[in-house]
């Protein structure tokens, strides 16, 4: 195949996407499900942004799956990453801080590498890689550990937060391994509108639809929502999937906590104090350790073997 020379710029724009939107869709999230019923919040959000999605795919030449298994695929990463992962967060959400929300997540990257390394095509860690995500992960509890310690009060939510972390880790790797021939882009297209299906049918069935009530903020979240976190975010997700190494994706879990506290800084005047400031260093240490330590990751795709 021939080698893409514009292929490491759509690498950095797509981490830079993953990097920066994503940490800031914790505070939209937070401040979407305290205005609208999450469930239905969730729904309006896939179902809208999964349209848009497919309306641009087709338009871009871009055929929808044609064979069963790809739709199996698609259905079963959507249950896993969009209605089963981003569900959890959605509905903790109501009661767990964004910036709780967004540490809990980082766990994600242990999960990620961790099932990068199963089956026949899996990944083995090397010893600076595992060190890269341990401080990467120590890093992100400095940064957002409360003075307090954490609060059992909502202990529930927390504990769903944390279970959205294997559910995306998993859906990962099958979106990843399987190996699916439709593009990128229609395949997120496709998720997203999975998820907006079942996302419907939860929240009309639980009777949510009695409390949808619009308003400029929850309006600002939805569509920031829609257009940044789903369209451009997500769709650079899936394409990454594809193309690094789990470990390297897995370090966009380090960066979006570090995102989320600076927005809650700069949006909700959230003060910074000298050990989330180290935090943000020792992040930053763990990424970059994780990134020399896999020289094939950021390799372009014909320089792979």
């Amino acid at each position: 195949m021939k080698h893409d020379p514009t292929w490491r710029w759509k690498v950095i724009t797509a981490f830079a996407a993953v990097y920066i939107i994503w940490g800031s869709t914790y505070l939209a999230i937070r401040i979407g499900v305290q205005h609208l019923p999450p469930a239905l919040f969730a729904g309006a959000r896939f179902a809208i942004a999964g349209t848009l999605l497919a309306l641009y795919a087709r338009w871009s030449g871009q055929k929808f799956p044609a064979a069963l298994r790809e739709w199996r695929t698609i259905a079963i990463t959507a249950l896993f990453m969009l209605v089963g992962a981003n569900g959890l967060v959605v509905w903790g959400e109501q009661w767990v801080p964004s910036n709780q929300a967004a540490l809990i997540v980082a766990t994600t990257a242990l999960w990620l590498a961790g099932f990068g390394t199963l089956g026949t095509h899996g990944q083995k860690l090397g010893p600076r890689t595992v060190l890269g995500l341990t401080i990467g992960f120590f890093g992100t509890a400095v940064l957002l550990l409360p003075a307090q310690g954490f609060s059992l009060e909502h202990f529930g939510a927390q504990l769903a937060v944390l279970g959205a972390c294997p559910l995306w880790a998993a859906g990962s790797m099958v979106a990843k391994r399987g190996r699916l021939t439709t593009p990128p882009l229609m395949v997120a297209a496709m998720q997203s509108l999975v998820a907006g299906l079942a996302f419907g049918i939860l929240g009309f069935a639980s009777g949510e639809s009695t409390n949808w009530q619009w308003s400029p903020h929850a309006l600002a979240a939805l569509a920031y929502l829609i257009v940044f976190g789903s369209c451009f975010a997500y769709a650079a997700y899936v394409w990454l999937l594809h193309e690094v190494s789990p470990s390297a994706l897995g370090t966009y879990a380090y960066i979006n906590p570090l995102v989320a506290v600076v927005l809650g800084w700069l949006v909700l005047q959230e003060t910074l104090s000298a050990h989330q400031l180290a935090g943000m260093a020792v992040i930053l240490i763990g990424v970059i350790l994780v990134s020399i330590a896999r020289p094939k990751a950021l390799a372009a795709p014909s320089q792979r073997t």
